[in-house]
């Protein structure tokens, strides 16, 4: 619900400002912008009700109406506490907002495995900001809660989540190429779940403890492409009924472009301090643990990144053999991705061929086209810089991998290790009482001959893959070519055996050995 009520607000307060005297009649057009995007249905059922209050406007939001409507289901019941939200004129053309939504309430529906149920409460959750319709975004914003608690219990399952006082702020300013920029810092504090299993089918029964001091949200948006955006869900609820939306589909894919590329580029990181799962068999956990992400907006040449950091990592020491100690983790760093992934012609394209009143919309053939026009883009798979580290043992990888004739790729990977002989060593040690290790130890010195020693001393290998079937590393190829099928060769062998029945036939003698040569001739020659 918290993170819900910036994109309401803005959705509320999309329309340009009007004069600034607050009265009934401002809260009238006030009550219609929000209309225009969100129909007239909560407002006659009284879900959601506008009055001037002073100097602003009151939204007040009461659930009870949409409880009443949904009370005939018996899939799906919910309660939730009333709201209400602040909104004030100013001088500028901008609104000043404020809401406290303290919210608790509880849902009930019936989940894959049975009912289910959710409580939930927020406490002292406080909401202030500028909003600026030109922008159709916050240029400011803050947010702060005291707690907030979540149980839910399903047939085979319960968790309760809780955490402590949190913070958040947000920016926007204009973007130099359309829409908005934005960043956004969220801090919750003492975050925790405890998750209780017990499926007796499958012969499960215990519970799984998360926890994390401190828990942060980062991110940053370029080109956001806020009011294409806006203008589009308005004409989605003017355009509900079927008919109406076949009628206007011209102005549909008008508006769908307009609103591409979306946002030019979208990256946040999830950030934990002391996180630790706990269950029966031991403890996980790191000192810091970071989560990222980011993706680039509907382009030609776009990106899509993705992070895993963990530095202090802990894993139970009963899981493992005493010789592996070397070999396990403390630190790792992993960046893996794709580029060349042109998503622009992908959707320009789909919107200009589709047309509602056919069915289907799209050509039975107009997938297999875009899939073989992304292909020709040649989209890669990246793996960034990445290193997994323990103590003075660190391996670093990085590469790339293509699709060049479609199914079967070209791959080059580099991968850099510093301190190898101490994992030679470790493996020797498990030899002794691992017999998988045994078979694995002689494979790890034939490997180290393959490297080449870096100026630091770190061992290096660069592996090449081709499509064919190629293996080289370090430029001395190790596997050559997989042998080339021709698809004709059962065809020319029995073709050839046929002039030779016929040679054996016409001659009766060694012209039989003319035959089988005049049956190899075809498989030799293109």
């Amino acid at each position: 619900m918290k993170r819900v009520l910036p994109l309401v607000l803005a959705v509320a307060f999309s329309a340009p400002a009007f004069a600034q005297t607050v009265d009934s009649q401002g809260a009238k057009k006030l009550t219609d912008d929000l209309a225009h995007y969100f129909g007239r249905q909560g407002f006659d059922i009284g879900l959601v009700k506008i009055t001037a209050d002073g100097d602003a406007y009151k939204l007040a939001v009461d659930f009870k109406p949409l409880v009443a409507l949904l009370s005939k289901q018996d899939s799906f019941k919910f309660d939730v506490t009333p709201y209400d939200m602040r909104v004030k004129p100013r001088q500028d053309g901008q609104w000043d907002v404020s809401a406290d939504t303290s919210l608790t309430g509880s849902f009930d529906f019936k989940g894959p495995q049975g009912p289910q149920h959710i409580d939930f409460s927020v406490s002292n959750n406080k909401f202030t900001g500028v909003y600026d319709p030109a922008l159709v975004a916050f240029v400011s914003a803050t947010g702060s809660m005291d707690a907030m608690t979540m149980k839910t219990r399903e047939p085979k399952q319960e968790a309760d989540v809780s955490a402590g006082a949190g913070t958040a702020t947000l920016n926007s300013t204009k973007s130099a190429n359309g829409g908005i920029d934005f960043t956004v810092a969220e801090k919750i504090l003492n975050f925790a779940e405890v998750l209780k299993i017990n499926d007796p089918e499958r012969g499960l029964n215990f519970p799984v403890t998360l926890n994390a001091p401190e828990f942060s949200v980062h991110a940053n948006g370029k080109g956001v492409r806020t009011k294409p955006l806006m203008d589009l869900l308005a004409f989605a609820v003017a355009n509900e009924d079927e008919a109406k939306l076949k009628v206007n589909q011209a102005e549909l894919k008008s508006r769908l472009l307009a609103a591409l590329p979306v946002w030019e580029r979208i990256d946040g990181t999830y950030a934990f301090k002391d996180f630790a799962i706990e269950s029966p068999v031991g403890k996980w956990g790191a000192k810091q643990l970071d989560l990222a992400s980011g993706m680039d907006g509907v382009s030609q040449n776009g990106k899509i990144n993705y992070g895993i950091k963990a530095s202090g990592l802990t894993i139970p020491r009963q899981l493992l053999p005493a010789w592996t100690g070397p070999l396990v983790p403390t630190d790792i760093d992993l960046n893996f991705g794709g580029a060349n992934i042109d998503l622009d012609t992908m959707a320009k394209k789909a919107i200009e061929a589709f047309d509602l009143n056919k069915n289907p919309p799209l050509p039975g053939e107009f997938g297999k086209a875009l899939v073989a026009d992304f292909k020709a883009k040649k989209p890669k798979v990246i793996l960034g810089h990445s290193t997994v580290k323990n103590g003075d043992v660190e391996v670093a990888m990085e590469g790339e991998m293509t699709f060049p004739g479609g199914e079967k790729p070209d791959a080059t990977v580099t991968v850099a290790v510093a301190g190898y002989d101490r994992i030679v060593d470790a493996l020797k040690e498990g030899a002794k009482s691992d017999e998988q290790m045994a078979q694995a130890f002689p494979f790890a010195l034939a490997v180290k001959g393959f490297g080449k020693t870096l100026p630091d001393g770190r061992l290096e290998w660069v592996i090449n893959t081709k499509a064919d079937g190629s293996v080289a590393v370090n430029g001395a190829m190790l596997k050559g070519p997989d042998e080339v099928q021709d698809d004709s060769a059962g065809q020319d062998d029995n073709s050839g055996d046929d002039g030779a029945n016929g040679t054996d036939n016409s001659t009766g003698g060694e012209d039989s050995d003319g035959g089988d040569n005049g049956g190899a001739g075809p498989k030799l020659q293109p």
